[in-house]
């Protein structure tokens, strides 16, 4: 990555200088077909850019951007400049500008195989080859040169030379005339939100129409594409309704028409993110097209990224940041709208119990890293850019917008909006930019609570105090508030206080609710003085703000006998995730965290909820359990697991759920079981072992040794498909030999031949829970090899093995001392390469209290 930064003053000095009034890029991918050179040289295809702007001070120098293995040529007003004097790897040198300035540049670009710039597929299956493109946040720059900042706006025009039996696909609508595919001119929007994608997709169409406020008739073609392997078990009529159903849905509430023509949605392979905002050609990674059975769960998670991406075409494409400090006006706003909408306009009406459980726990795990920020955060560079991607832009962001709606009302909020994109249409904004449309609607000073919420980090705890008075009611409620030394901001909380009590059926139910404004350490919620005792206290009921919740003694013991009894599925899902808080803060054991969910997952209505419930069952023993535990732990959940295998009902979502989740936390008495569903000798009434199931399956009997090499080759030669040869790798990766280790260590750490894809398929292989002894010399290994990696290898390749190969399953001093010993040996790294490590070292940590915690407990 040397050369390749960009700092935020060198954005703003370019922003300063010059505007851009438009880009003509010419893309030649005829290349991307046949056999290449062989020399080892990469692949390459040209790319002719011409650049129309302006400067403001004539007589200035500034530069381009671009990173290619070569160029062509390049010219400045007319004058040919020499490449080899003005090309360094990744800026073209601009000197002398005039006002006006025409800058053409024709290189040889690289094509991709990490999922950065324009990635290259090719099928396994039927030896297909597909293209598409990925940017941000600034890898536009690896197919065309450019100004690769969002805050230097203009109009492109593509053309694409491709293969003959291709189709091309781009931003604007296009046509193929005289063996070039020629796309309309965009309106002004970043560089790193145009694409193209090129090859043989399988391509579904359909259409929008809409009657206009004004009369008007808004009409919006839609297109669905997947290759071609993909298209038997692509579902593009529901993609279609979600779609049809979120353009009413922000229609309705933004009174902006769509402004970017089409609208086509592509589900591409090897894809390193969930998704792309690409103003009419969205990006998805293909995995949201489904293979074999899933549960209700995937098609709420995949509906709620087709209306999150579709949020962004008027926040983050119509008006977009100045700078990624201020990423999350567009993130954080789709992460809330996404789930806003859902349960707005489509069938996933518990989609905020979802968002609750699973997109706050995101948050809350990294707002307590030593690497969280203020939602407005410091980006310094592109590097700080790219690892910001995260839940505190993302999830702790849209949970700060659900508390600002529930603050300022959503009329107020959604006229607000309305407002920001008649203001800053094709522009781009700051916080203030927003606050002040917010204050115009609201009437409220927005200062205050920016400060408190946008502009410092960290969670507070909410904890209900509850006094009672001689004839056993409530005398005084007050609600406690905490922070974190380290980030010691006591916040303003709109909550909604639930009282809950035992009716005679045994059930849980709230009988009590009053709103509050919690405000400093200790506020007393009035309404409820006079109330019967409660038996739970919900401090956050209804989720109306983001915080811990903790709870009295009286509300901890009912949870611990009557969990399961709390019918409403809201109130279950938060009280689940404050215990999983309470685990990860070494204050529940994690046995105990463990015993709760035998006890009472298999009643758990919402399959969502369920499903968080393994994932974090599952992290508890691996990482928070103490180490003399795990075996009996393993025993409990492999026998609770398949006890609710059998338990569901046949053919039910909840069956599928546990048959994955007892494949995952499996001791050796489950393996039978496994390999019997494999082979057809053992059966579950209505469970159906599809393909997907298949490799779920033999995952673990891979890392058991009980299927090797040979078993894995066959299993590959019934699913020789692109998802199955990454399913093989994982498994080949899991067998617990030393030489298997090496060699995927080599193949990841030493060398870059593996694509994006099939290195995220072999870290996800590596570690595995029941191979600690194996893969301790790893740690020493880690520590030796990841500076070079980061210097070496591209960003996300570098995010992948740093986080991915940290050596989480060590879990002793021994290894925290090893961390340290690297931080204090490397204080000059990269920033973002040391907040990685900085992040694994606090959980790494966290694991090492929780597991004192767990061996506190009673060895029951």
């Amino acid at each position: 990555m040397p050369g390749e930064n960009l700092s935020r003053d060198e954005a703003r000095e370019r922003a300063a200088l010059l505007a851009v009034d438009g880009y003509e890029v010419s893309l030649d991918v005829r290349s991307a077909l046949g056999e290449g050179d062989g020399d080892g040289a990469p692949r390459t295809f040209r790319s002719v850019t011409t650049i129309r702007f302006r400067c403001a001070e004539p007589g200035a120098s500034s530069f381009a951007d671009l990173i290619a293995p070569s160029v062509t040529s390049v010219s400045l007003n007319g004058r040919d400049l020499d490449p080899s004097e003005v090309f360094d790897g990744s800026r073209i040198a601009l000197e002398d500008l005039a006002a006006e300035n025409e800058l053409v540049v024709d290189a040889q670009c690289a094509y991709s195989r990490t999922g950065e710039g324009l990635h290259r597929f090719v099928d396994p299956e039927d030896g297909e080859v597909y293209l598409y493109t990925q940017y941000e946040p600034a890898d536009s720059r690896r197919v065309f040169a450019n100004f690769e900042q969002p805050d230097l706006k203009a109009p492109f025009r593509f053309e694409v030379r491709a293969p003959e039996q291709w189709t091309v696909w781009s931003n604007g609508a296009g046509e193929l005339t005289d063996g070039v595919w020629r796309f309309a001119e965009t309106k002004p929007i970043s560089t790193y939100i145009t694409c193209v994608v090129a090859g043989p997709y399988h391509y579904v169409t359909d259409s929008y129409t809409r009657e206009l406020p004004d009369g008007g008739r808004l009409e919006i073609p839609l297109g669905a594409m997947c290759r071609k392997g993909l298209a038997p078990h692509f579902d593009a009529d529901d993609v279609f309704l979600i779609t049809k159903q979120g353009l009413d849905f922000f229609h309705d509430h933004f009174d902006y028409p769509y402004p970017f023509g089409k609208y086509d949605q592509a589900f591409v392979p090897e894809y390193n993110l969930g998704a792309m905002e690409n103003p009419g050609l969205v990006t998805f990674r293909e995995e949201y097209i489904f293979r074999g059975k899933v549960t209700r769960a995937s098609y709420e998670g995949r509906a709620n990224t087709i209306l999150h991406e579709m949020a962004h075409m008027w926040f983050g494409d119509l008006v977009t940041m100045e700078w990624w400090d201020d990423l999350w006006l567009k993130e954080s706003f789709a992460d809330f709208m996404g789930a806003f909408a859902n349960v707005g306009a489509t069938r996933f009406k518990d989609a905020w119990i979802t968002f609750a459980n699973r997109r706050k726990a995101w948050a809350y795990r990294a707002d307590q890293l030593p690497s969280t920020h203020p939602i407005t955060a410091d980006i310094r560079d592109l590097e700080d850019a790219k690892l910001n991607f995260d839940g505190i832009t993302y999830a702790k962001g849209a949970s700060v917008l659900k508390q600002l709606v529930a603050y300022v009302g959503q009329d107020a909020f959604l006229e607000g909006a309305r407002r920001y994109f008649k203001r800053h249409a094709y522009g781009n904004t700051r916080l203030g930019d927003l606050l002040a449309v917010l204050e115009e609607t609201s009437g409220r000073d927005m200062g205050a609570w920016a400060r408190s919420w946008l502009q410092t980090a960290g969670v507070n705890a909410l904890t209900p105090q509850v006094l009672l008075d001689a004839e056993g009611r409530i005398d005084e409620l007050a609600v406690l508030q905490e922070a974190a030394e380290s980030h010691p901001e006591l916040r303003p909380h709109r909550v909604a206080v639930g009282l809950y009590r035992r009716g005679a059926d045994g059930t849980l139910q709230r009988y009590a609710r009053a709103e509050a404004d919690v405000d400093g350490p200790r506020t007393v919620v009035a309404e409820l003085a006079g109330a019967e005792a409660p038996d739970l206290v919900l401090v956050n009921d209804d989720d109306l703000t983001y915080c811990k919740t903790r709870f009295d003694e009286t509300s901890l013991a009912t949870l611990r006998e009557a969990l399961g009894e709390l019918t409403d599925p809201l109130a279950r899902a938060l009280c689940w995730s404050a215990l999983w808080n309470m685990t990860r803060d070494a204050l529940l054991p994690a046995r105990e965290f463990i015993g709760l969910v035998l006890r009472f997952g298999g009643r758990e209505s919402d399959i969502g909820v369920l499903q968080m419930l393994h994932a974090w069952a599952d992290s508890a023993l691996t990482h928070y359990v103490a180490p003399e535990w795990r075996e009996r732990g393993a025993r409990l959940l492999t026998e609770g697991a398949s006890e609710q295998l059998y338990a569901a009902g046949p053919g039910s979502e909840q069956q599928l759920a546990w048959a994955r989740f007892f494949a995952r936390v499996t001791d050796e008495r489950g393996l039978e079981l496994l390999s019997g569903l494999l082979d057809g000798k053992a059966t579950v009434e209505g469970l159906v072992v599809d393909q997907e199931l298949r490799w779920a399956f033999l995952e673990p009997l891979a890392a058991h040794g009980v299927v090797g090499e040979s078993e894995l080759a066959d299993e590959l030669a019934r699913d020789d498909t692109a998802s199955g040869k990454r399913h093989q790798v994982r498994c080949l990766v899991a067998r617990p030999s030393e030489a298997v280790k090496a060699q995927a260590w080599a193949q990841v750490v030493e060398s870059d031949a593996l694509s994006n894809a099939l290195v995220e398929a072999t870290i996800g292989g590596f570690a595995q829970a029941s191979q600690r002894e194996l893969l301790a010399p790893y740690t020493e290994k880690y520590f030796a090899a990841i500076d070079r990696v980061w210097r070496e290898r591209s960003i996300q390749i570098g995010m992948d093995v740093v986080r991915g190969l940290f050596p989480a399953l060590q879990q002793s001093r021994a290894t925290l001392d090893a961390t340290d010993a690297w931080l204090a040996a490397h204080e000059d790294a990269a920033p973002a390469l040391r907040r990685l490590v900085l992040e694994s070292r606090d959980d790494l940590a966290r694991a090492l209290r929780a597991q004192e915690c767990d061996a506190a407990a009673s060895t029951g």
